[in-house]
């Protein structure tokens, strides 16, 4: 079963614009990577509003993550595409849910495979407190949202966010 939250992704991404526009990374003529597929959703619209001149970066994270001998391999990896060099540069992570942590740390994983940037902002659509597994944090939000319930961000015309029940277990 699936509730789709009253969440408004487009006043969300406005927000994190303004955000970003007042951090002081944006002075520091930053890269932007989203990663796929909810974060490059969310990072190709603050990307497209922020005018950033260099093109987006997406990173599939699906061979970093610490899970991958468990759940195997997924039918819809891409490549992932950096178009410029990561040394020395300011970099602006975007992801949809920040939830255990496991994904950003799969994603700087797999940045530090490119090389060693400046700086790392991490950017998040979605917030879940309370979860962490791994000591991050996004430094810019758009909402924080305390639930024991998966979300989904789906995309990317419009941007939704749905709630997915747990599955009820039997005895």
């Amino acid at each position: 079963m699936m509730d789709e939250l009253n969440i408004n992704a487009d006043t969300l991404i406005e927000s994190m614009c303004e955000q970003l526009q007042q951090a002081s990374i944006i002075k520091l003529a930053p890269k932007m990577i989203g990663i796929r597929t909810g974060g490059e959703w969310v990072a190709q619209k603050l990307h497209q509003k922020l005018g950033l001149p260099d093109p987006l970066g997406v990173i599939d994270i699906s061979f970093y993550r610490d899970d991958f001998s468990k759940i195997g391999l997924n039918p819809t990896i891409k490549p992932s595409d950096i178009t410029w060099d990561i040394n020395d540069q300011h970099i602006i992570l975007v992801d949809d849910v920040l939830f255990t942590g496991r994904t950003i740390r799969a994603a700087l994983n797999e940045i530090f495979d490119y090389g060693r940037p400046a700086s790392v902002t991490l950017v998040t659509l979605l917030d879940r407190k309370g979860c962490r597994e791994l000591p991050f944090q996004a430094d810019i939000v758009g909402m924080t949202i305390e639930c024991n319930k998966t979300i989904k961000v789906t995309g990317p015309d419009p941007l939704k966010v749905t709630l997915l029940q747990p599955k009820e277990e039997t005895a």
